[in-house]
């Protein structure tokens, strides 16, 4: 296959889905994955794509401003994250990871409620700190830039000293076998450090990340006590993880 169809399919697939990962487009196109890297990088040089550990994402123009986050499909997230405000009660002991459904969450939470957040999400803790009754915790450490996440030792001692009611969590891809999975292996990290301490675990996606698999696992959903995406919960896309005993909201 020439370079330009090998691009052209890679393009392809990454309008399709969001992402892609490079072993699957080696074992797609019978490729060595050094082959598809390459492509990824030359794809990334021109802007076209924002290659990422494991494969890449949809390339996002960054704003100069670097605290007014470009929220793709804000509307559909305003859906989910609808959805999960009725979780949410007065005196919780929160932690929120990072991502752009969880940043709208931050948004829409009520003025009048009365919770502490802990999360490692720069944006996130930036939204939150006008919240007027809110304590908002933001857990400090080695900064990933491009999420605008900390992540190292540092985090994980915070989070193994939190005893929190509730954790939303976002996800980068989801399905029956593998559960949560993550692109990046120290976000997974963190990630699973915030389901070790709390009692409850949501986690908010948009449904074109169900049955996708990324590189690093997060979690069985097993793990997971509810699910909520902009489906109706009794969408037969649905229907194997409520089978699977995850609440559906």
């Amino acid at each position: 296959m020439l370079k330009a169809e090998r691009h052209k399919f890679i393009m392809t697939k990454l309008l399709e889905e969001q992402k892609v990962v490079t072993t699957d487009l080696a074992l797609a196109l019978d490729l060595s994955e050094d082959t598809i890297r390459r492509d990824l990088n030359e794809l990334d040089d021109k802007k076209l794509l924002e290659k990422v550990y494991g494969g890449a994402i949809q390339f996002i123009e960054k704003s100069v401003d670097v605290f007014n986050i470009n929220i793709s499909a804000e509307e559909e997230k305003k859906k989910i994250v609808k959805k999960a405000l009725s979780l949410l009660h007065d005196g919780q002991v929160i932690i929120m990871s990072g991502g752009s459904t969880n940043l709208v969450f931050a948004k829409l939470i009520p003025s009048d409620l009365k919770a502490t957040i802990y999360t490692y999400s720069l944006p996130i803790a930036m939204q939150l700190s006008q919240h007027p009754n809110i304590d908002l915790i933001f857990i400090g450490g080695k900064m990933q830039k491009k999420a605008m996440v900390t992540i190292g030792m540092d985090v994980m001692q915070v989070l193994s000293k939190i005893k929190a009611d509730i954790c939303f969590l976002g996800a980068s891809s989801i399905s029956i076998k593998q559960g949560l999975t993550e692109i990046g292996y120290e976000v997974s990290i963190v990630k699973k450090a915030m389901i070790e301490s709390s009692d409850r675990v949501v986690s908010m996606f948009s449904s074109n990340k169900l049955n996708t698999k990324m590189p690093h696992s997060v979690c069985d959903l097993s793990q997971l006590d509810t699910i909520v995406t902009e489906l109706d919960p009794e969408d037969l896309s649905l229907e194997e993880y409520r089978k699977a005993g995850v609440f559906v909201l």
